[in-house]
């Protein structure tokens, strides 16, 4: 299940995410467990990273994004045209401090 951030935590992952450059890219195969795989394995180990969606549709991509963020037990923080920033705590060691509630 996914941890609820506040608006302040929404904030600082973003600013935290501005230079990040896109890892993972979603391909015209869409989501497949593969996929889901490799951003979990991304997740766990910078816990913030930047996913860009292929697709004409917007529907379609924010649909793949929501997906997306569900299967890999993510937080979306942010979404930019074909760009999506996710974020999910490490479980062993936490490298992102969020700010207080």
């Amino acid at each position: 299940m996914p941890i609820a951030l506040t608006n302040a935590q929404i904030r600082f992952l973003r600013g935290q995410a501005h230079g990040l450059k896109a890892i993972l890219q979603v391909g015209g195969k869409g989501i497949t467990e593969a996929l889901v795989a490799e951003v979990a394995l991304a997740l766990e180990h910078h816990e913030l990273i930047k996913v860009k969606v292929a697709g004409d549709d917007r529907e379609l991509r924010d649909a793949m994004i929501a997906d997306l963020a569900e299967r890999a037990d993510a937080v979306l923080v942010q979404r930019i045209g074909h760009t999506a920033v996710f974020y999910r705590p490490g479980k062993d060691k936490r490298h992102i401090v969020l700010p207080r509630a």
